[in-house]
């Protein structure tokens, strides 16, 4: 039985925050990417993702952030990571795609990149 994955969402100034608070896996991805993607229709000037409630993410999950990633250089926004865990960090320098994402260490850092 998989575990629920929910998305919170949060505006500071006009960067937008969303934090998914679970495993970003095949069952909860394509959740996770309609809930960007609507954030993104409203092209906020930046979109934070804090991944600190996030203990593990597959394939698709990084799938979904490539496809975010696309979506902001088309808008001409930011996108930036934070709080990446160790497990999680490490899904992303196995795909080799942590040099393209803006990642920061924390939710401030993240706000003010």
């Amino acid at each position: 039985m998989a575990k629920t994955m929910t998305v919170e969402q949060a505006t500071e100034g006009s960067t937008v925050v969303l934090t998914p608070k679970g495993e970003i896996d095949m069952a909860h991805s394509p959740s996770l990417q309609k809930t960007i993607a609507s954030v993104q229709a409203e092209k906020p000037p930046k979109l934070v993702l804090d991944l600190s409630a996030v203990p593990y993410m597959d394939s698709s999950g990084i799938a979904t952030l490539v496809e975010a990633l696309q979506t902001s250089m088309r808008n001409k926004s930011k996108l930036v990571l934070c709080n990446l865990s160790p497990r999680v960090r490490s899904a992303f320098e196995i795909s080799r795609l942590i040099q393209m994402f803006s990642i920061a260490e924390s939710r401030d850092a993240a706000l003010k990149a």
